[in-house]
């Protein structure tokens, strides 16, 4: 006897990853990430903030030798995680938080890969050319080489 396909979510996706920057375009992009989660009660929304990894090898062995700068990074930005995004989910809706640290597409890319993600949410921030051309960069990488869907929200949309 032939086995019967598992449902599909009503839009096809079973894991979603959104990516922050904390800019107010990450969060905006958040509230459609969190609608297209909310469709089923059986996608996984999982949240991705990189950390920007410094090329000055100086600095990489520095700034952790620093009064404890590590721990209160991360006490920082679990804290902006809870205040912008966790506090917005309704009650019984959970959401994984990963934290890396590096060259952003690439880890957004290989995040995506790993999780088997279904579509990836990233914010885009309006304004001048360094703005542009500083979206242009990573978002342009993870449209260009993501094995998935990419959803690009426009601040203000």
């Amino acid at each position: 006897m032939p086995s019967t396909p598992t449902p599909a979510t009503p839009i096809g996706f079973r894991h979603i990853l959104f990516c922050t920057d904390f800019s107010p375009g990450a969060d905006h992009a958040f509230d459609t990430a969190l609608r297209l989660a909310l469709l089923s009660p059986d996608t996984q929304l999982t949240l991705l903030h990189v950390i920007p990894e410094t090329e000055a090898q100086f600095w990489k062995s520095y700034i952790y030798e620093v009064d404890h700068v590590d721990a209160k990074a991360q006490h920082d930005i679990h804290a902006k995680i809870k205040s912008a995004y966790l506090s917005r989910l309704p009650a019984g809706r959970h959401m994984k938080i990963e934290l890396r640290i590096g060259q952003a597409a690439e880890k957004v890319l290989a995040l995506a890969q790993e999780r088997g993600v279904d579509l990836i949410v990233v914010g885009r921030e309006g304004g001048g050319r360094l703005t542009q051309a500083l979206f242009g960069r990573t978002a342009e990488k993870i449209v260009r080489k993501a094995r998935c869907p990419v959803l690009v929200i426009p601040h203000g949309s």
